[in-house]
């Protein structure tokens, strides 16, 4: 990405965050920072194993335990699909619709729904303005504010935050009140962790382990029940993440699209379709 900026950067510059939003989310996921909205959102689903209520539904339907694979796979295909195209795409509307005839067969109180929520704006957010090639602007913070708020509203999620600050005070204050150790966290967790460990050769998993488990915070290897790697090892993980962000500054920008609904999937290798992702109801 030249240091002056991308032409996308540009384009985004010239949206408003309210009705722009869809049109800036697709920028900043598939343009101009693919990778690092892919890496914010592995880990904002690993945060929300921290609150008991969450990993206690995951651990009885058994889905992280017994196909973890499947059921990241899933969760990727269904963001990914809302990402790329938009909740008002037939291909988003379709995305959407799925999502909510799986959560339609649990009792999920509103509060985990809407801590759940929070996730997808606040970590992505976090994440590029630590290890991105540049900083969000406040207009890109506020386009995936009403982005996922829009799609919170089609979930049925009442009592959305009206304003950034206020859902962000929110995710903390149900941090604050819920992340605490569980069994369930650890075993949903460690399952998910070891899923994606998988995805290296064997012969470098023990590094990748450690490197992973460097990413969580103290309050979530708390809640984990996990021993955090030492202060070293974090920081030479930080640092690796943060040169990658200034290296991407020089670079030419993306010309492409990195769509992950074009590419395959681990559980999917021939495709699929969106209406048979997620159990079988």
């Amino acid at each position: 990405m030249p240091i002056w900026g991308s032409r996308y950067q540009r384009e985004i510059e010239g949206l408003e965050s309210i009705q722009d939003h869809q049109r800036i989310v697709h920028l900043l996921g598939c343009y101009e920072f693919p990778w690092d909205v892919t890496r914010s959102l592995e880990l904002a689903l690993l945060r929300t194993f921290c609150a008991p209520a969450v990993s206690q539904l995951l651990d009885q339907t058994r889905e992280f335990i017994d196909r973890p694979q499947k059921r990241y796979d899933d969760t990727d295909i269904i963001v990914s699909e809302l990402i790329e195209y938009g909740y008002e795409h037939e291909r988003g509307k379709a995305a959407l619709k799925r999502m909510n005839q799986i959560h339609g067969r649990f009792e999920i109180a509103n509060e985990d729904y809407l801590y759940v929520l929070s996730t997808f704006i606040y970590e992505p957010i976090r994440w590029i303005d630590r290890c991105g090639w540049r900083k969000l602007t406040e207009s890109e913070r506020l386009a995936l504010f009403y982005f996922w708020s829009e799609i919170g509203r089609q979930m049925a999620i009442r009592e959305i935050p009206e304003d950034y600050a206020s859902f962000e005070q929110y995710n903390q204050n149900y941090e604050e009140q819920n992340f605490v150790f569980q069994e369930s966290n650890q075993r949903i967790a460690r399952s998910t962790l070891e899923m994606m460990i998988g995805w290296f050769p064997f012969f470098i998993r023990p590094i990748v382990r450690t490197s992973m488990l460097a990413m969580l915070d103290e309050t979530m290897c708390r809640s984990f029940g996990f021993k955090r790697p030492h202060a070293v090892w974090r920081g030479v993980v930080d640092l690796s993440l943060r040169f990658r962000g200034l290296c991407l500054r020089i670079l030419p920008g993306r010309r492409r699209p990195r769509m992950r609904t074009a590419g395959t999937h681990r559980t999917y290798p021939s495709g699929y379709n969106i209406k048979h992702i997620g159990p079988k109801l």
